[in-house]
């Protein structure tokens, strides 16, 4: 039986992406100077200005206003004519400080197990997904959307075309045949341009220096390559859509692969459960299935405000090795799902956030992140074939 199945991706040109790196460069910039900090920033970027709230509770000092221009100017945005320009906006200020109730819910210094004092920043759910299907244990249609979105930002930057600016979306959607990838039936990429650049010399451009190579392998001559199907795209960026923190959530995951809770990660400090919770689950599905447990594993977590404990964990596999109880007992032992646990485990209270605001979380085989690794896979296996 075949199936199709589709995934978008957006460049760090993209308004919402942004966002969602200058909230992550706040975070990190006040995790570098105080690892206990706790940061909850948002963004808001329409026009020519960005406008950075939240709430900090930490000793750092930093200048908001200096890293937005910093990111803004990296991601491209460096002339008036693209609507937004690093040296030339308005940037409005707007953090404030912690409520002291979040605060008294997050930390409980009287607990007796230190991985008790710290309880879930919010309530919510989370996901970890992984699967064969690709080297990076990720759905295929998001892996090559990503790699799509990410090409599209190197061939402007490297010069190749000089005339790309830094908006663009791509989105692919890929054939199955009994939860097999077999074919890319349909890439679809949206890039902006500068005025003078035409239809048929950009998608002559895209398909040859941008689809062909990442899609290499996964095209067939019946493959449908859009481009900017909307027709023109010169406007873009901020100056046509306002971008704003947390609303590429899906893109930020799975791509729409498995189960979504609703919370965002950026700009969120690792006492979050919406961050923490989320690497987490991703750290314990991709073990399950580096440890040729099942071909595909999803992990959900719940969390209430103020609690340590989760207040419920499931384990789904396909094509599982051993039974559902034996896995969720391996899972269970292995993994600590306290927040305090986790910020441990994962050393999450360093300045690692602002590189994961674009082309996902998850699946970061370019970046070091500790969620990705392999390294429980034995002892998980041995637990789960109750050794």
């Amino acid at each position: 039986m075949t199936k199709l199945t589709t995934a978008e991706s957006v460049t760090e040109g993209h308004p919402d992406k942004l966002a969602d790196r200058v909230s992550d460069a706040v975070l990190d910039a006040v995790l570098a100077q105080d690892p206990q900090g706790r940061v909850a920033c948002e963004t808001l970027i329409t026009g020519s200005l960005v406008v950075i709230g939240g709430e900090i509770a930490a000793t750092a000092q930093i200048d908001a206003a200096t890293l937005a221009r910093r990111v803004i100017r990296d991601v491209g945005y460096i002339k008036p004519e693209y609507g937004l320009a690093f040296d030339s906006c308005a940037v409005a200020t707007l953090l404030r400080q912690q409520s002291p109730d979040i605060a008294h819910a997050v930390l409980r210094s009287e607990a007796d197990d230190p991985y008790d004092r710290i309880g879930a920043g919010d309530q919510g759910i989370m996901f970890g997904y992984a699967t064969t299907e690709t080297p990076e244990r990720m759905p295929l249609p998001i892996t090559l959307a990503h790699k799509l979105a990410r090409r599209l930002a190197e061939v402007r930057k490297d010069g190749s075309l000089l005339y790309l600016r830094p908006d663009g979306k791509t989105q692919v959607t890929v054939e199955y045949d009994r939860n097999r990838p077999v074919r890319a039936h349909t890439v679809l990429l949206a890039a902006q341009h500068a005025p003078e650049a035409s239809a048929d010399e950009i998608a002559a451009d895209l398909r040859r220096l941008v689809v062909e190579p990442v899609l290499d392998g996964w095209l067939d001559e019946t493959t449908q390559v859009l481009v900017n199907t909307s027709g023109r795209f010169v406007v873009g960026g901020p100056a046509s859509d306002t971008g704003m923190t947390g609303r590429k959530i899906i893109v930020d995951t799975y791509g729409g692969y498995g189960s979504h809770g609703g919370g965002a990660f950026s700009g969120k400090d690792p006492t979050k459960a919406d961050r923490s919770g989320w690497y987490m689950a991703r750290y314990a599905a991709l073990n399950v299935v580096a440890a040729g447990l099942a071909t595909a594993c999803e992990v959900q977590v719940a969390y209430a405000i103020g609690r340590a404990q989760p207040l419920a964990l499931n384990v789904t596999a396909r094509d599982p090795k051993v039974s559902a109880a034996a896995l969720d007992r391996a899972v269970r032992k292995e993994f600590d799902f306290r927040p305090a646990a986790i910020i441990e485990t994962l050393d999450l209270r360093r300045p690692i956030y602002e590189p994961l605001a674009c082309y996902g979380h998850f699946g970061r085989l370019d970046l070091d992140v500790p969620w990705e690794k392999t390294d429980r896979a034995e002892a998980l296996l041995t637990a789960a074939r109750g050794r």
